[in-house]
């Protein structure tokens, strides 16, 4: 005969434990690994500001600079009110955010040296010959 416990504490079972099947384990086990909706979009910003940053690090084109800048702006900016701001992505993302703003700082330090040591070649004709004096040269009119 099974012995009967005492359910005077909670009459309605609501405090007995839930039955999970093998599979809805799973499923809710399963879930965790993929990204969702939000995650995803995270992801996609985060990824979108670092490679606008590590592209742009060096950049001498104005619309290049404004580009690394705004990308610079929104990785240093500290705004933990914000859902989409870095701090709160990578918390979410399960980053180090200081440890991914350091390694960013690195390349842009090591991008603009190498840009600064590297020549500038400026493209010009050797001589100011008019375009007609060089027959190799065609005109886009034909």
């Amino acid at each position: 005969m099974m012995k009967r416990t005492d359910n005077s504490a909670d009459p309605q079972g609501v405090f007995e434990p839930d039955t999970l099947l093998p599979s809805q384990f799973a499923d809710r086990i399963g879930a965790r690994r993929h990204l969702d909706g939000e995650r995803r979009l995270m992801v996609a910003i985060l990824e979108d500001a670092i490679d606008v940053y590590r592209k742009q690090a060096a950049a001498r084109d104005t619309r290049k600079r404004h580009l690394f800048e705004d990308a610079e702006a929104w990785i240093e900016e500290q705004n933990p009110t914000w859902i989409f701001s870095f701090d709160n992505i990578c918390a979410v993302l399960d980053l180090d955010a200081e440890y991914v703003r350091r390694g960013l700082r690195e390349w842009k330090r090591r991008a603009r040296a190498a840009a600064a040591a590297a020549p500038v070649v400026r493209l010009e004709p050797a001589c100011e010959a008019a375009p007609s004096d060089v027959p190799s040269l065609r005109r886009a009119s034909g």
